[in-house]
């Protein structure tokens, strides 16, 4: 599988916000192994010390643990942990900004909910 890296953020970076977001779709569950660093090394060619980088990360926001001998694991309450992580960036970052650019752009309630009703309405 071919990934396209963004340049204007460190690949640890991007690694770690993948895996959170296999944790968060499900792709990984609490309890499931994480893929050694040696197969996400060779798989995406990347050097094994940016995927132990990334995979720190996870160990000190407690959101994976290791064992030794058995390699990495998603830690128990990590999806719970992530999703209240997540929601507060949202809600107290991201939801003021993009607030802040609705009321710029002068667009009402009604339109972005009649917007979202089409755009479901679209994809059924």
């Amino acid at each position: 599988m071919q990934i396209h890296w963004d340049d204007t953020q460190p690949i640890y970076l991007q690694l770690r916000d993948r895996v959170l977001n296999m944790i968060l779709d499900g792709s990984l569950q609490e309890g499931d192994a994480l893929p050694s660093v040696r197969n996400i090394s060779a798989e995406y060619q990347l050097n094994p010390i940016t995927v132990s980088k990334a995979y720190q990360l996870l160990v000190e926001s407690e959101l994976a643990e290791k064992r030794r001998g058995l390699g990495m694991f998603v830690t128990e309450g990590a999806k719970a942990k992530l999703l209240k992580q997540e929601r507060e960036q949202f809600l107290t970052v991201e939801w003021p900004a993009l607030l802040q650019k609705i009321e710029r752009l002068q667009i009402s309630l009604d339109e972005l909910f009649k917007r979202t009703k089409d755009e479901e309405s679209d994809h059924e």
